[in-house]
């Protein structure tokens, strides 16, 4: 059982430290994205973001402050979900159906994420 406690806990934590990394090598464009949904300071959203993203996903993997590392990625997931994948004000439908595919997804794994860190306190 340990080994796939493991395997669980380096394939979690690292989708988000993957994701953390691409915030910062595809900043520009993602910030382009983001001022695209109107987000302020979208430049310092996307860094902001890469690092919970990175610090989340790096406390996952290593077992370090694992609480707070659930906290950072429950935080990245929530607030990510509304601003950035928002399907209820898409309008063409290949749009709305990405957006509800991204945001259900986040909404899966916030719900991974919050059982996670009902189990580490």
């Amino acid at each position: 059982m340990q080994f796939i406690f493991t395997l669980g806990q380096v394939l979690f934590g690292g989708f988000f430290l993957y994701s953390g990394f691409n915030h910062f090598k595809h900043y520009k464009s993602m910030a382009g994205y983001a001022t695209s949904k109107k987000v302020p300071m979208p430049t310092a959203a996307v860094l902001l973001t890469g690092l919970l993203l990175t610090l989340g996903g790096l406390g996952i993997i290593f077992s370090i402050m694992t609480a707070w590392a659930l906290v950072l990625i429950s935080v990245f997931l929530f607030v990510t979900s509304f601003a950035m994948h928002n399907f209820w004000k898409s309008t063409e439908p290949m749009e709305k159906q990405m957006q509800i595919i991204q945001f259900t997804k986040n909404m899966a794994l916030l719900g991974a994420a919050l059982m996670l860190l009902a189990l580490s306190w």
